[in-house]
Parts: structure tokens; C-alpha cells; sequence
């Protein structure tokens, strides 16, 4: 099937590992140019070589996303090198608290908020104009199921459920102008250094056994592939009828009907 991506110039936050690179490997096979961003030089440098390596037209930036100069940095090298940017994904984020409000913080809460809700917020202020000008834009944020129902660190809860209320908003404020809204929610995906793969290195084999048994109906956990491959559909021209919603993938680990 033929995504209609050649050419677009796709931004993606937290791209040297895991879904976020996963997302940058699926739009780049689609013929997109991506720019990804992320802390570690190191580990970015090693996923753009490998890019580069498969042929892709890659930029690599380092920057973090909690602060606002990178992310404008992030945007503004995207720009210069690549071009102004047609899809945005926004997939860095994380727990800063514990599943305990009081034993978090108020300030952790808040740190939270900032890494899961207002950094995405921030670049997708950064990328509007020129989405609404050409009147063709992509912006897919990365939520989880804990953003849909309870479940993670009360800060990451929250962020994600509220990352998914502002996509619902912006999408149907901007689809009239074909700029398209979204999110995901992947479910329990396991990959070196996420959060699974700690789980399972860190506790028992009858232990993980167990929470394999009471949350995964596959019997095990998920992978990043089906999620870059979700991202790239949902920007591409095959998806032109769908906007504000927030797609599970998780072999239905999760429970809300909503």
C-alpha cells in the first residue's frame, strides 16, 4: 500500500530508541525525511548512522524536551535542513512520580505535566502555522492506555489523559483545514531500557509470569514495530478520515470501553 509519503518532512521527539525510533524507521521507509531528537548524543548518533546506513535522509539534534530553547532549536535545524515540517510526532515522555500523589510532590507532579502534556504542546505550537498555511498537516502524539484508564505514576496518568483531551480539541478545531489530529495508546511494549524490560530484569520469573497471566491476553508483551507502523498510517493519505481519536494498540491489555 502506497502511504502517499514521499518526500514529507516528519519531526519526531525522543527518535534514537525505542518507539520513537521505531515511528522515525516506519515513516522514513515510507519516503519521508525525518528529523528526530533526543539527550544522549551517543545513542543518537548511533540511530542516524543507522539510518543513514538504509538509506534514509535523516537529521539527528540533540535536545530536551523540558526545555524550551531545545525544542525551538529542534525545530528550526528541522527547517534549515530539511525543510518546514508536515508531521510531527511526539513520542519523549515518561513518570517523574510514584502511583502515590503525596508521596510524588507537588513539584514532581508538575515536572510531570511538563514532560508529558506541555512539551507536546510547545513544538505542536511551533509546527501549526505552517501546517495551517498548506492546509496538510500530521500531528500524532504517543499517549498510553494509562492516559484512557487507571493505571501508571498519578503525574504520567494524568499528562497522558490530558494530552489525549488536547488532541481531541485541536483536531476538531483544524479539520477543515486538513490538519489532522491524533493520538496513540500503546499498552505494555517491551524493549531494552523500557520500562518492561527493567520490570522483568528486576523481578522474578513467577512474578512476571504472573502479571503476563493477569494484564496481556496474548500471553506476552508488545513490540515497537506495530506502533511506528500505526504512526505512519495515521499520517499518511490512507487516514484522511481520521482525527481525534486515540487508537489502542496493546493486544487488548486494556479494559475501558471509551
Amino acid at each position: 500500500m502506497d502511504l502517499e509519503l514521499q518526500g514529507r518532512v516528519a519531526m519526531i521527539t525522543g527518535g534514537s530508541h525505542g518507539l520513537g525510533k521505531q515511528a522515525a524507521d516506519s515513516l522514513a521507509r515510507e519516503g519521508c525525511k525525518v528529523s528526530i531528537c533526543a539527550r544522549g548524543k551517543e545513542q543518537l548518533d548511533e540511530t542516524a548512522a543507522e539510518f543513514k546506513s538504509k538509506g534514509y535522509e535523516v537529521l539527528a539534534v540533540q535536545a530536551d524536551v523540558m526545555k524550551k530553547e531545545d525544542l525551538k532549536r529542534f525545530h528550526e535545524e528541522t527547517v534549515r535542513t530539511l525543510g518546514e515540517a508536515d508531521i510531527l510526532v511526539n513520542n519523549a515522555g515518561g513518570r517523574k512520580g510514584t502511583t502515590d500523589f503525596q508521596e510524588t510532590g507537588v513539584e514532581a507532579f508538575r515536572e510531570g505535566m511538563e514532560f508529558n502534556l506541555m512539551a507536546p504542546v510547545e513544538l505542536i505550537a511551533l509546527v501549526l502555522p505552517h501546517m495551517r498555511e498548506q492546509r496538510w498537516g500530521r500531528i500524532i502524539s504517543v499517549s498510553s492506555i494509562y492516559g484512557r484508564e487507571y493505571g501508571g505514576s498519578v503525574d504520567y496518568m494524568t499528562g497522558k489523559a490530558a494530552l489525549i483531551a488536547f488532541s481531541k480539541h485541536l483536531a476538531l478545531n483544524l479539520m477543515k483545514e486538513n490538519v489532522l489530529v491524533n493520538c496513540i495508546a500503546p499498552g505494555s511494549i517491551d524493549f531494552p531500557g523500557s520500562t518492561w524490560d527493567r520490570f522483568q530484569k528486576n523481578s522474578t520469573p513467577e512474578q512476571v509470569k504472573e502479571f503476563i497471566d493477569r494484564n496481556l491476553p496474548a500471553g506476552k508483551f508488545g513490540w515497537p514495530e506495530p506502533i511506528g507502523d500505526t504512526i505512519a498510517f495515521l499520517a499518511s493519505e490512507r487516514a484522511n478520515l481520521i482525527t481525534g481519536t486515540c487508537l489502542n494498540v496493546d493486544g487488548g491489555q486494556s479494559r475501558s470501553l471509551l
